[in-house]
């Protein structure tokens, strides 16, 4: 019987921390492990007694306490982070090698982005008004910082 008290308490415990620390706002995996904790010392309060019933529950809020300061912590998620920094753009356009005017054909469908071929380099392009089926033929009409602004050539 204290198998199943154990065990119902660790994974009552487990869904809480999961649901405080990895599921974003859901709720559901923190009731569920509210329950099933409960459903432990009721269980060890029903068949076990009144002694062990309270120690069960005085054990239970302790685990809890100290796995919750424990999980809370930085240093034990410092593992688990991303140390990277990400500092890729996309698009870094130099004047020289795309301007206004240039041609080229696209790999992708824009709608209203997509990829584009232009000058024997890819692109992330933006079709202004109209949707661009991939393999067609397009046009330059506009640079603005990172962004590329096309139209199809036959338009």
């Amino acid at each position: 019987m204290w198998t199943v008290i154990v065990a119902l308490i660790a994974i009552g415990l487990l869904m809480v921390v999961i649901e405080i620390l990895v599921i974003p706002g859901g709720g559901l995996a923190g009731i569920l492990g509210f329950v099933l904790m409960v459903a432990g010392v009721w269980l060890s309060y029903s068949r076990m007694g009144l002694t062990a019933g309270h120690i069960t529950i005085s054990s239970t809020l302790l685990l809890n306490f100290v796995v919750l300061i424990y999980a809370l912590r930085s240093k034990t998620w410092e593992k688990a982070m991303l140390k990277r920094n990400i500092d890729s753009r996309v698009n870094i356009i130099d004047e020289a090698e795309l301007r206004v005017g240039d041609t080229g054909k696209t790999v992708s469908r824009c709608s209203p982005s997509g990829k584009a071929l232009i000058n024997g380099k890819f692109f992330e392009v933006h079709a202004r008004s109209e949707f661009i089926d991939e393999d067609v033929d397009i046009e330059v009409i506009k640079v603005e910082k990172n962004k590329i602004f096309i139209k199809s050539k036959f338009n």
